[in-house]
């Protein structure tokens, strides 16, 4: 082997190895990151076992929004990771009326498949720099109905994309 190619082989290896450094450097902890759904509560959106990417850096550009299915620290061990739906905004008055959500004394027009439940809730005002999450898995979901509201800070980011198991891939809505 000739010293141009033991030049060019260090070169892509060197290569190779910066663009992993990179990736797991830079990208994972702050643009994309893998995650894996361990419970049923957001079924049927999301299942047991799917994998999908998280979008930890969507909120710098854009605030958080009713419907944006969120990965946060859990308000009351933030070593756990929680998947929920937004459902409320901080100012907002949120009720479950036999399973019918209501905001501001209005009913909530949800286009997002989910399993019901015909349970009661609140009413309860979210604070400030907070946010009312729930399951889509509504009568199967440990959400703020119990753990209470999450703080915009506890936030990790914003689910994007199933990317596993292969017959799954789609774009989480």
């Amino acid at each position: 082997m000739s010293k141009e190619d033991k030049a060019l082989i260090r070169d892509l290896i060197e290569s190779v190895v910066i663009a992993v450094i990179l990736a797991f450097g830079i990208i994972r902890p702050f643009i994309i990151q893998p995650y894996a759904i361990p419970s049923g509560s957001m079924e049927p959106t999301l299942l047991v076992g799917d994998k999908l990417f998280v979008n930890k850096f969507i909120y710098r550009f854009r605030p958080i929004q009713r419907f944006d299915v969120i990965v946060f620290k859990y308000p009351h061990n933030p070593k756990v990771d929680y998947i929920k739906r937004v459902i409320a905004l901080e100012g907002e008055t949120v009720q479950l009326i036999n399973g019918k959500v209501y905001i501001n004394g209005q009913p909530l027009e949800e286009n997002h498949k989910m399993y019901p439940s015909y349970d009661n809730f609140g009413p309860v005002t979210v604070p400030k720099g907070n946010l009312f999450v729930l399951g889509d898995n509504r009568g199967n979901s440990e959400d703020s109905r119990y753990f209470g509201f999450v703080p915009v800070q506890n936030v990790l980011g914003k689910a994007l994309v199933i990317y596993w198991p292969p017959k799954r891939m789609s774009i989480i809505k």
